[in-house]
């Protein structure tokens, strides 16, 4: 049921713990069937998550998944910052979204590395009914819009998380197994980044974005033995040039 609430100066769905677990329980689920039959083995693999740099994009628009969103000269500064962080590291194999700005920010890794790119669609960025506008309250005051937002734990506005970690889950273990005893980086987008970390840490899906702790061509890192996850690491290797970059939405 929404509430075209004045104090909320938009219609919403109110969370209870119960959709909020539902929801957490879909991606769950999702992360199963995207798992693949264990191989065994106890080799060290670490998959690092890394979010592309700032984009160029001065009219503020939420570009999701449409192509033509270059790095700005800031975000290419990230993307060259990120790559001398890892220059000493064993990194076999670059994986990256479709998207411009994820190739542009592999770019600089793939040239100290020396190793070729695999481009994989299951990286790409959430599917979003906003893409291509400018997100506004009176955008979401459009009673057009509202059957869009009616279910915030889905998210009922864009692809489902269950699916977000379905095809992540895929994409991490297929490169993992590819690159066995090794590093392996994979330039991705911000929401299937901390959804995939979110389902792995067990944290609830439904969240607000701006608390999401996945900046700005920050490395999330997945440390495996053999199949196993041992860990989940969290680095920002250019938060130095954070000042700096864009406030606005789809940075």
């Amino acid at each position: 049921m929404t509430d075209a609430s004045p104090a909320d100066d938009a219609p919403h769905t109110i969370e209870t713990a119960d959709s909020a677990a539902i929801a957490t329980q879909k991606a769950a689920e999702g992360a199963a069937e995207g798992h693949r039959p264990e191989r065994g083995g106890h080799e060290r693999t670490v998959v690092h998550l890394l979010r592309h740099g700032e984009v160029d994009n001065p009219k503020g628009i939420l570009y999701g998944r449409l192509p033509g969103y270059h790095l700005s000269d800031l975000g290419r500064e990230m993307a060259q910052v990120v790559a001398d962080h890892l220059r000493e590291h064993d990194i076999t194999l670059v994986v990256h979204s479709p998207l411009e700005r994820t190739a542009e920010t592999a770019a600089p890794t793939l040239a100290i590395h020396g190793v070729e790119a695999i481009v994989d669609p299951r990286v790409i960025e959430a599917g979003n009914k906003f893409e291509g506008r400018r997100f506004s309250r009176r955008l979401l005051l459009d009673p057009r819009r509202w059957w869009w937002v009616r279910d915030p734990t889905e998210p009922s506005w864009g692809e489902s998380y269950k699916a977000i970690a379905r095809r992540m889950t895929e994409a991490i273990e297929d490169a993992r197994d590819h690159a066995r005893g090794h590093e392996v980086l994979i330039v991705s987008h911000q929401l299937p980044i901390w959804t995939i970390r979110s389902v792995l840490e067990g944290r609830r899906l439904w969240h607000d974005p701006r608390r999401r702790q996945c900046n700005l061509a920050s490395l999330t890192s997945l440390t495996y033995r053999g199949d196993e996850l041992e860990s989940v690491t969290y680095s920002e290797p250019a938060a130095h040039l954070y000042p700096q970059a864009s406030k606005v939405a789809g940075a």
